[in-house]
């Protein structure tokens, strides 16, 4: 046996050596699943002597393909990656059809159009069957196709399983599409899985030539395939059956762009003689964190059995944060990541801050940026810098100034009013010329001898700026945003288009809805869209990280996937967050996949978070702790106040700090003297009343809601609920025990 198979453990190297016929091997997180393709390719060359040419695997990234060809070249001597087909699916399968795709009538120097080449042919195909993109977003319709392609469903299928008048129509603009593509010599992203499968099927000479120049298949991240690529893969493999497929069922969480579990979970019925390797063995996490992710992942029905071991410590028990809010929620985390490096004095860099939307990272950064923590935002931008928040933005500044140019030409196309580059143009020759002001040109834009339709779409322009600014001088800002969003319908449009990228974009619209909500309850008497704008501005100036790597990472849970860190804070583990709105047992399912992602990055020490209320669409919500908390064994979580979830009641109020417990989290050491240091932490005021001092006509402030009026006593003791008319919040009905009241008179 060479010696670097050496370096495996037992499963690891059986799973290497079985180089003949199908082979699964189910590789749990943190168990070495890149050490096994690797060294399988690796075991290959060297030992079975395969020429290099001859084995083709398969990724889902370019970096990882990278790494494959790195490690390879150190287990062996240099080089000696050259000649293996290794890379993406889409990179390996656009260099097959540049060499045969004219046996299919393309030419091979064809064109691969992106998403928005591919946009723009969608648009023109709508043109051409008189569909308005007012009824059917162009954006709804690329991702209904590209969709359909990944599942190999080609327009004729298509159109027979249409069910509405959206994809009725998108059925059409389908196949238009595709006779399109085929006129310019061109094919989209998904057209690099397809066409193959299309090649394949018309010349089966050829498929029979790469069956066996191909005669070593290796594909990671199985889970994560579509039924494209599990197809091209199956035709690929059937000669020699030397299918080697790596994944791990339970972190399949990407079925909203394609991602097919079942391809992992029939994989046996498929390859009936198929050898599977269970690689359990985690190298990453304590058995604490790990017993964690083993409680929750059970629960699936869906899935391949299996139970990680731990081959680090025991380690800590989990930590549950609880709060009265978001924004507290936050502090908390902050505090946590302050106190833990004063007392094990790690760098930032060890933190990790999960949360379920990319919405919620917006509070999160706020108290980052007050306590002066550097952070980053790992796989999308700061939440001040996205589009949407900047396109609102600059309404709201061209509200409160209109002679703020730049944030004119911004919004004057958003929503599209077909007020394009010419007309622009010569509305600011017009300004010019007249000395005035873009928005005042706009104004007088009857005055300017443009076109009357050019005329009509700025005036409704300035109708909804003037009534904006007239709102802005009576009401609060929240309420100007939400004119702002119903005259301009733009978290409708949002909302109709329905892809996942376009619900994102509403849920961070929804997201600065409710910041003015906040902004406008916690401050009634400096509310105006100016100090709010000022408040923006200076939280958009911030630079995330300066010259230094040294920051807390800040992340959805699905950009997690494949990173680790000492300590994590998994956050907004709440009902309808964390898991979302599910209507689909399926979907509570990969819902549950993805907390045990989430679970699995940590290697040391594992918190988790919820809030009791948040701001939800601008209005504050009360909200349950996620039943995913539950299902983990009571006796690993401890509580802020250091005892055993299993063994403590319910608290009366949120704790507004923490208290001792072992190792990770526990407060900071004592001061000479005997005295604890204290951290900074946000007052609340007064404690809660006592439960019997509630009466009807009672004046009380809640954290949320803000001051109301006690309008009727419901019950005593644990179970008393009090009926409060809030000012702002309108009538709620709480449970006294849980809600923090103050009486104010």
């Amino acid at each position: 046996m060479t010696d670097f198979l050496r370096e495996l453990n037992d499963v690891q190297r059986e799973a290497v050596l079985a180089t003949e016929g199908p082979v699964m091997v189910l590789a749990g997180a943190g168990s070495g699943k890149t050490r096994v393709i690797t060294y399988r390719i690796a075991h290959l060359i060297k030992n079975v002597q395969v020429p290099a040419q001859n084995i083709l695997a398969l990724t889902f990234t370019n970096k990882a393909a990278k790494e494959m060809r790195h490690r390879i070249d150190g287990i062996l001597e240099r080089g000696s990656s050259a000649d293996l087909w290794i890379g993406t699916f889409h990179s390996v399968f656009a260099r097959l059809l540049r060499s045969y795709i004219h046996l299919i009538g393309y030419d091979r120097n064809f064109s691969i159009f992106d998403a928005d080449d591919s946009k723009s042919v969608i648009k023109q195909s709508m043109q051409e069957l008189n569909l308005s993109p007012d009824t059917l977003p162009v954006n709804l319709v690329h991702s209904m196709i590209s969709k359909a392609k990944n599942s190999f469903v080609l327009p004729p299928e298509f159109h027979r399983k249409a069910a509405d008048y959206q994809q009725q129509k998108s059925a059409l603009v389908y196949e238009r599409y595709v006779q399109k593509l085929r006129e310019n010599n061109a094919l989209d992203f998904d057209d690099l899985l397809i066409k193959p499968i299309e090649l394949f099927g018309e010349q089966p000479a050829l498929l029979e030539q790469l069956q066996e120049y191909f005669r070593y298949l290796l594909i990671d991240e199985y889970q994560d395939t579509n039924k494209a690529q599990y197809l091209v893969a199956k035709m690929l493999s059937a000669s020699h059956r030397n299918i080697f497929v790596v994944g791990d069922d339970a972190q399949s969480i990407y079925s909203w762009r394609g991602a097919d579990i079942s391809n992992m979970l029939n994989f046996q019925d498929d390859y009936h003689e198929s050898q599977v390797f269970k690689l359990v063995d985690n190298y990453r996490s304590t058995k604490t964190i790990l017993q964690a992710a083993n409680d929750v992942i059970r629960n699936n029905q869906r899935q391949i059995k299996k139970e990680l071991v731990a081959k680090a410590g025991t380690g800590d028990p989990l930590t549950l944060i609880e709060a009265y809010n978001e924004r507290r929620e936050a502090e908390k985390v902050a505090e946590y990541i302050s106190s833990i490096r004063l007392s094990k004095g790690i760098d930032y860099r060890a933190f990790a801050i999960f949360y379920r939307t990319n919405a919620q990272s917006r509070v999160i950064e706020d108290v980052m940026r007050l306590n002066r923590i550097p952070y980053r935002i790992f796989g999308s931008v700061s939440f001040y810098k996205r589009k949407e928040i900047k396109d609102a933005v600059a309404y709201m500044r061209l509200v409160l100034n209109d002679r703020d140019g730049e944030s004119l030409l911004r919004v004057i196309n958003f929503p599209p009013r077909k007020i394009g580059d010419v007309s622009i143009s010569k509305l600011k020759e017009f300004a010019e010329t007249s000395g005035i002001t873009l928005y005042e040109a706009i104004r007088r834009a009857d005055e300017g001898g443009f076109q009357s339709r050019l005329v009509h779409a700025l005036k409704e322009f300035a109708t909804l700026i003037e009534t904006l600014k007239v709102r802005a001088s009576e009401g609060t800002v929240y309420e100007v945003l939400s004119l702002l969003f119903d005259m301009t319908s733009i978290t409708s449009l949002l909302q109709a288009e329905n892809t996942p990228e376009a619900l994102a974009r509403n849920e961070n619209l929804q997201e600065l809805l409710s910041m003015a909500r906040d902004f406008s309850d916690h401050n009634p008497d400096a509310a105006t869209l100016g100090d709010f704008l000022s408040t923006i501005s200076l939280a958009s100036d911030y630079e995330e990280v300066q010259d230094s790597d040294n920051y807390v990472s800040l992340m959805t849970v699905h950009a997690a996937k494949g990173l680790e860190f000492p300590v994590v804070f998994v956050t907004g583990m709440e009902e309808k967050l964390f898991p979302l709105n599910c209507h689909e047992p399926s979907e509570l399912e990969e819902e549950r996949r993805l907390f045990y992602v989430a679970i699995t990055r940590a290697r040391e020490k594992l918190f988790l978070s919820w809030a009791q209320s948040r701001y939800q669409y601008g209005q504050p919500q009360m909200c349950l702790r996620s039943t995913f908390i539950n299902e983990i064994d009571p006796d690993i979580i401890l509580t802020e106040g250091g005892r055993k979830l299993s063994e403590s009641p319910r608290k009366t109020q949120a704790p507004a700090a923490m208290t001792g417990r072992p190792s990770y989290g526990a407060p900071p050491a004592p001061r000479p003297g005997g005295a604890p240091a204290q951290r900074p932490v946000q007052s609340q005021g007064s404690s809660s009343a006592p439960k019997s001092a509630f009466r009807v006509g009672s004046r009380v402030h809640h954290a949320i809601f803000g001051p109301g009026t006690v309008l009727e006593v419901q019950g005593s003791g644990a179970q008393q609920k009090v009926k409060i008319g809030f000012r702002t919040a309108g009538e709620k009905t709480l449970m006294v025990q849980y809600a923090n009241l103050k009486i104010v008179q």
